[in-house]
């Protein structure tokens, strides 16, 4: 592991032997880059987002927590995506690279402290290596009353052509997305996304909903209005989240696990 830059926010470079890498900013826990052994980019990121803390940054893998969307009282999708974490640990797990950042309620903005008065651990463990990236995120309630949450893994996956796009594992038929999609389904254990040449794979436990997310023409070009993405940049881009999204209840001095292994294979 390495200490380096993004844009103007500290990050750290995990790096293995077979090429592999991933790249996370301390701003968020967020994975902003992943590489397969091979030399692919495997995430989306957007040029025009701002890396300079001031704001979420657009792509990668952005955390969500306590809260999804706007399904309750505090800020959209929480502020564990605006926070600035802590590096745990990182070192070598057989072949893989990892590193674990941390996120307690100590190190909360004062605003986001009097929003949201829990003591909680959050923690996620990045692991990278060959054709496969490993996230597991945990919550822990350190306090002395029980607290709700909500969690997801934003993950923005990077395609050629969203149009070609087909994934299955979510309905009885394949999904394929013709405009702007915001969907949530429930009970997901694994799925597959179909882009050309490749297959990506995903299995998820811990999480019980996974989210598919694309803002269509529309909704990319009013991003582009915010200075936050380019007009085109649906094109190249599919959200697959592995999420919680009803609020779930952690007794006081217990914790919580989700867990994502995403692989990238040929298509066959």
């Amino acid at each position: 592991m390495s200490i380096t830059q993004f844009g103007q926010l500290p990050a750290l470079r995990l790096t293995c032997a077979d090429g592999a890498s991933a790249l996370i900013t301390l701003f968020g826990a967020q994975l902003v880059s992943w590489t397969t052994a091979d030399g692919a980019e495997q995430l989306f990121c957007s040029a025009r987002s701002a890396v300079d803390g001031s704001r979420a940054i657009r792509g990668g893998v952005p955390v969500i927590f306590p809260q999804f969307n706007e399904r309750g009282p505090i800020l959209r999708h929480g502020f564990a995506r605006l926070s600035h974490w802590t590096l745990e640990q990182s070192g070598t797990d057989g072949e893989r690279s990892f590193a674990v950042l941390t996120l307690t309620a100590a190190q909360l903005a004062p605003e986001r402290a009097a929003e949201w008065p829990h003591a909680f651990v959050l923690r996620l463990r990045v692991a990278v290596g060959g054709d496969s990236l490993a996230l597991t995120l945990e919550v822990d309630n350190t306090g002395s009353t029980p607290f709700d949450f909500s969690a997801a893994l934003h993950s923005y996956h990077r395609v050629d052509d969203v149009a070609a796009v087909r994934i299955t594992g979510v309905q009885a038929q394949p999904l394929v997305i013709g405009a702007a999609l915001d969907a949530i389904y429930e009970g997901v254990g694994t799925l597959s996304m179909t882009d050309g040449g490749r297959t990506l794979h995903s299995t998820q436990s811990g999480f019980s909903d996974a989210v598919v997310w694309n803002p269509g023409a529309a909704g990319s070009a009013a991003a582009a209005a915010a200075a936050d993405m380019a007009a085109d940049d649906y094109r190249h881009f599919v959200c697959i989240e592995p999420a919680v999204i009803a609020p779930l209840t952690l007794a006081a001095g217990s914790g919580w696990r989700g867990h994502n292994t995403l692989r990238v294979r040929p298509t066959k």
